[in-house]
């Protein structure tokens, strides 16, 4: 279970994290800013994308999108979304609970700079109803992320 594999990288490398599971979905940036009572820009949305060699993860502020000349300008090909099919199989989570933590394989983790504004983030916790309390430095220790510029608010 995905929930499960975040709770054991926790566990195995000692972090001071926890898993919040929550009654209600937060599937999507705005069910998660609900639940937690937050503004959406502060989840911290996790998405999966396929380069031609790899697939990577990006963490972003909520309220932003991927900008599609900036993401090819840094990765010199065009953004391709992981699709729900695959994702479970390329991250290990579900779709709505895809996060940069309990991955199933080692992957590329990058942090768009629109983070940068807020000292602590919510991102999904690997199930469609948790989420993850984290201050943004330490999200970028846990997950050895390459801070980028690819996003446009």
């Amino acid at each position: 279970m995905s929930v499960e594999s975040v709770r054991k990288q926790f566990e195995n490398e000692n972090l001071e994290l926890e898993i919040v599971e929550m009654d209600t979905s937060t599937a999507t940036v705005e069910l998660a800013a609900n639940a937690l009572g937050v503004e959406p820009a502060r989840i911290a949305k996790t998405m999966a994308l396929r380069l031609k060699e790899k697939d990577i993860i990006i963490v972003a502020k909520g309220d932003v999108k991927i900008d599609n000349r900036k993401f090819k300008d840094n990765f010199h090909e065009k953004a391709k979304f992981i699709n729900s099919e695959d994702l479970l199989g390329a991250t290990g989570h579900p779709v709505g609970g895809v996060c940069p933590f309990g991955l199933i394989k080692p992957l590329e983790i990058y942090l768009d700079e629109s983070l940068k504004v807020f000292d602590y983030v919510y991102p999904a916790g690997g199930g469609p109803n948790t989420c993850v309390k984290i201050d943004v430095d330490y999200l970028e220790d846990v997950t050895e992320g390459e801070w980028i510029d690819v996003c446009k608010e």
